[in-house]
């Protein structure tokens, strides 16, 4: 049984759009691994936030040229609005990382990538499963497990935070890495505001 009838392209964007940002997310995740914050590396990891961009404008373009839409227009554009938001603000935080040339990559921000990683990772799950109606039980058990995540995520900043401000004694230093910190729990909220959207979707038409 399908759960949306209609215009299938649409479905083609969500997913093109979750792979675009798993790629980025995954890239991110590498770059925090080996503390690389190059030039490079950013450079690359802003060519994915456009390729992302133009997907999502792809959907908008679609989305006003059809008359019968899967879903609500409302919600396509909010879904694939948050979803791009996610590589936006990726982006915005190794930018930073890069610009404001911290003393040294902090460790902790590892952990918080890993988790930005698994909330993107089951996105991409819960983007894959839209097509049918038999996958809603997934769905809807994949928000909530991206609502775990976000959760695990504050925990983690609080602590983080919380420590920075035991054992960072240069002020400067201290406001870099706080808005670091602070700009990557952004993109695991944005990860949870994605999700909120496709419950809706999945609860307004199964």
């Amino acid at each position: 049984m399908r759960l949306f009838p209609k215009e299938e392209n649409f479905f083609n964007f969500f997913e093109e759009l979750a792979d675009k940002i798993e790629e980025g997310g995954k890239f991110f995740l590498e770059m925090t691994k080996n503390r690389d914050y190059s030039a490079a590396k950013v450079s690359r990891l802003k060519e994915i936030e456009h390729e992302a961009d133009g997907i999502t404008h792809k959907t908008y373009e679609r989305m006003h040229k059809t008359f019968l839409t899967p879903i609500d227009r409302e919600d396509i554009y909010a879904l694939v609005n948050k979803m791009d938001s996610i590589m936006d603000v990726i982006e915005a935080t190794a930018i930073r990382i890069h610009m404001y040339n911290v003393k040294k990559p902090d460790d902790e921000i590892i952990k918080q990538a890993e988790i930005l990683f698994q909330a993107i990772t089951k996105i991409k799950e819960i983007i894959y499963g839209l097509r049918n109606m038999k996958n809603s039980k997934m769905i809807l058990d994949g928000c909530v497990e991206i609502n775990t995540l976000e959760n695990a995520g504050d925990v983690v900043l609080r602590s983080i935070i919380t420590e920075l401000f035991i054992k960072e004694k240069d002020a400067i230093e201290l406001i870099k890495w706080k808005e670091i910190f602070e700009r990557i729990e952004e993109a695991i909220d944005v990860c949870e505001d994605v999700s909120n959207t496709v419950e809706g979707i999945v609860l307004k038409h199964a």
